[in-house]
């Protein structure tokens, strides 16, 4: 049988939770394949295949994973306490350049201090960068340098979530 170019890396990827960026030769192959993924994720394994402009991912509604729900809180706070600093959270998402030091200091100051210290992902400025090297291994975060990162379009998943979550669409679909 004959597969998509790139298909042991792009199922590879997938599955290891990473998001392929629009960026990435992957990419290509998979909104070329779409309706070939579509079937061999949902065949095989039971997952959505979600492309959107500039990522694509895979999706499961049965899962006990937490990194989804440290990164939902993660942003969470951040755009709290940037929203208390009078920054527009989506344009800095989008655009800005974050510095660890200064994040910890958001986290740090945070009124949200109880759910940041009950977190163990989040709740020291060691244990938050350790997090934002797995947000760059799964393509949420670019690392520029070891003092700096970016996020990339993968934010959005998150984004979006929130919203629909916020907007009560996901109400009988989610449980914490």
């Amino acid at each position: 049988m004959e597969f998509p170019r790139y298909h042991k890396d792009i199922v590879s990827d997938l599955m290891g939770g990473k998001f392929i960026l629009a960026s990435d030769q992957k990419f290509t192959s998979l909104k070329e394949n779409q309706d070939f993924y579509n079937k061999f994720f949902k065949e095989s394994f039971g997952y959505e295949l979600e492309i959107k402009t500039d990522y694509g991912f895979i999706l499961s509604y049965e899962t006990g994973e937490q990194l989804s729900r440290d990164i939902c809180l993660f942003f969470a706070i951040l755009s709290y306490e940037l929203d208390k600093d009078g920054k527009n959270f989506l344009e800095e998402i989008q655009y800005a350049e974050f510095e660890h030091e200064k994040v910890d200091e958001y986290f740090e100051n945070s009124a949200y201090a109880e759910l940041i210290s009950n977190n163990n992902q989040l709740k020291t400025g060691e244990s938050r960068r350790d997090f934002v090297r797995t947000l760059a291994r799964r393509n949420i975060t670019e690392r520029n340098g070891d003092l700096k990162f970016s996020f990339t379009p993968a934010y959005k998943v998150f984004v979006d979530f929130a919203a629909d979550f916020a907007k009560g669409k996901l109400q009988n679909e989610v449980e914490f």
